[in-house]
């Protein structure tokens, strides 16, 4: 079976900010076509659980805050590159929206709610790298 590299958040681990999990019931579809490497950039990268929220702006990611969090999201991505190369991960499923993880569309960095184009730190690395990335709504668009 090939290897996929996953949100760890999206398996039920309570790794998000704020401590919980976002368990994703297409994911158990996965686990018959795929091996799942579980990630979560943002522990790897040194950040505590639960932590400040945070959003990327303008190529930095700050906590609700104000603290510039960067190396630890680009901590993070490193090390989740360094899992994809060692399974030979030609695929990932990344937490949407996300500033580590997000995958087309991200928070605006104004903690209001809004949604703009981009990619979180981790998805851009991972894409960079040769990595197909995709969100969990697009799960099934891996399955078919």
């Amino acid at each position: 079976m090939e290897n996929l590299l996953i949100s760890a958040c999206l398996l039920g681990v309570r790794c998000r900010y704020d401590g919980e999990s976002c368990p994703n019931l297409a994911v158990e579809a996965l686990m018959e076509r795929y091996d799942l490497i579980p990630v979560c950039p943002e522990q790897l990268g040194g950040l505590p659980t639960p932590r400040t929220p945070s959003e990327r702006v303008d190529g930095a990611v700050k906590t609700k805050t104000g603290e510039d969090v960067t190396q630890a999201y680009l901590r993070g991505a490193e090390q989740a590159l360094h899992l994809a190369k060692l399974f030979s991960c030609s695929k990932a499923v990344l937490k949407e929206r996300s500033p580590s993880c997000g995958s087309g569309e991200i928070y605006d960095g104004t903690f209001s709610g809004t949604l703009v184009p981009g990619d979180g730190v981790t998805a851009e690395l991972l894409r960079h790298n040769g990595v197909a990335v995709y969100g969990e709504s697009e799960i099934w668009d891996l399955l078919e």
